[in-house]
């Protein structure tokens, strides 16, 4: 049986950084607010129309100053807003070649109100979904079908994730597929998800599931998309004690450990 590794530290949640997304969000329809306001004062025929602008413009930026429970309560409408704006701007950020900059913005602008959104009542019932490419290609064991067939190897993340599950209690999900990811959620009804993935997918994601809370964090792709991708385990530990309510029994559990080789 092999010795326990010990597990990352978790430390304090990184910073977010969603402040170019929330410019665009906020600043344009403020801006043209404004405009048709100064439209309205200036041009007495149509002013019933310029205000008429003006007043849906300011309607279009209000959902984005909402925060923490009335966040919760309006979300499903609010990232529906969100993510139409993401999607609507996604094609001049990548003319630009700031594609996955602007997405992770989006990200970050919504990780900020999620954070906000618990930081009084942390999250009571909390399930985590990871994607199947954390496995190395090469690996032959079955997590999919028992996370605990891991070889423990250290090779890849996977090890770290079921030593922290174990510990901690928590509901995970290794998945290969999106849509099974959205079923698993939408069947076990999380108050929070904390779901780790490409940009491209975590914005699909947040797009898909706009009723379920979703903290995000990306993959790095060190080998490209879909092959041995890698994830920061402390930031996703960091997320779930910050977050969710701790559920660790009185003493430690440890997994079975299989010997074998990655």
């Amino acid at each position: 049986m092999k010795t326990p590794r010990a597990l990352p530290t978790p430390g304090p949640l990184p910073e977010d950084r969603g402040a170019l997304f929330r410019w665009f969000r906020r600043g344009v329809p403020l801006a043209v607010a404004a405009f048709a306001f100064a439209a309205a004062a200036f041009h007495a025929a149509g002013r019933g129309w310029w205000l008429l602008a003006g007043v849906g413009a300011i309607a279009a930026a209000w959902p984005s100053f909402l925060r923490g429970r009335a966040f919760l309560r309006n979300r499903t409408a609010i990232m529906r807003q969100d993510t139409f704006w993401a999607y609507a701007l996604r094609p001049l950020a990548r003319r630009l070649g700031q594609e996955d900059a602007w997405i992770l913005s989006f990200c970050g602008h919504n990780n900020q109100r999620v954070r906000e959104a618990f930081a009084g009542h942390r999250a009571k019932r909390a399930l985590i979904l990871l994607p199947h490419c954390i496995q190395m290609a090469r690996c032959k064991a079955g997590i999919l079908d028992d996370l605990q067939a891991c070889y423990d190897c250290g090779l890849c993340p996977v090890g770290d994730y079921m030593n922290a599950l174990l510990l901690n209690r928590w509901e995970g999900r290794i998945t290969n597929r999106s849509h099974k990811a959205y079923r698993e959620a939408r069947e076990y009804r999380p108050d929070l998800v904390v779901a780790v993935s490409c940009t491209d997918r975590l914005l699909k994601g947040l797009a898909k599931m706009p009723e379920i809370p979703c903290y995000v964090i990306p993959l790095a792709l060190p080998h490209g998309m879909c092959v041995d991708t890698d994830f920061s385990v402390p930031h996703l530990m960091a997320a779930m004690e910050s977050l969710v309510e701790p559920r660790r029994p009185s003493g430690d559990v440890q997994p079975l450990r299989h010997e074998g080789i990655a």
